[in-house]
């Protein structure tokens, strides 16, 4: 007769728990060891893995930061283009306010050198030029000489002939404008009262594409029929 002890039911389970645990630790090893001496490294690679989606979430960081700096770089340039602009617009007014001030100064000295020699008014000076399709930019300086002790009241009038562009491959003829009477706008442009000099300035309006050919103006006083200065330009 033989006597065998048997274990109680939790300290078998207890048992079999403790040697699955052994068998999976046993397996578990072996497949890190497996993967490591078959090439493949499972830790290694979940931290490059790791070192890779940091340095690309820092390459995203660094692009949005150089498009927002590209961007204010972009508007920069955009503002400085437009200064830069600007002030060449202004440089070039700036010149061309210079000439004249320099030509209104050659003037007013040459005048006041002539003023005992020369007594009476004169257009001292006349320009037309295009200024766009259809019509012309005048500038006229009237001058008196002498010692004159109140100011010259009246008004200038200018002839303007132009030559109308051909209509259907036939010669327009050339057409005459006396202003202000057919442009009555220009009225007050051409009043006149100064003492010792005015510059009048305006625009003359003509048939698109005409060609001024030559221009005349005369300077009344009030109340007189007669001019009494007119100068005439003729451009070829």
């Amino acid at each position: 007769m033989s006597v065998r002890s048997r274990l109680p039911w939790p300290w078998r389970a207890i048992v079999v728990l403790g040697l699955l645990t052994i068998i999976g630790g046993m397996w578990w090893w072996g497949f890190d060891f497996g993967q490591i001496f078959g090439g493949f490294n499972r830790k290694e690679i979940t931290a490059k893995l790791a070192t890779l989606e940091s340095d690309n979430e820092k390459m995203r960081t660094e692009a949005t930061t150089l498009r927002a700096r590209n961007s204010q770089l972009e508007s920069e340039l955009a503002m400085t283009t437009g200064a830069q602009s600007t002030l060449s617009k202004q440089a070039l007014e700036l010149m061309a306010e210079n000439t004249q001030l320099k030509e209104e100064l050659s003037f007013l000295q040459k005048l006041v050198s002539d003023s005992s020699k020369q007594v009476g008014l004169a257009i001292q000076r006349l320009t037309v030029e295009r200024e766009r399709d259809d019509a012309w930019h005048y500038s006229v300086l009237v001058v008196r000489g002498g010692t004159p002790r109140d100011e010259f009241e009246g008004a200038l009038a200018l002839q303007v002939s132009f030559q109308p562009p051909p209509a259907g491959g036939v010669p327009a003829k050339a057409a005459v404008l006396n202003l202000p009477d057919e442009q009555p706008e220009l009225t007050p442009a051409l009043k006149l009262k100064f003492k010792y000099y005015q510059r009048l300035e305006g625009t003359i309006r003509v048939s698109p594409g005409a060609q001024v050919r030559s221009v005349t103006a005369r300077a009344f006083e009030a109340g007189q029929a007669s001019p009494r200065a007119s100068r005439t330009l003729v451009i070829p």
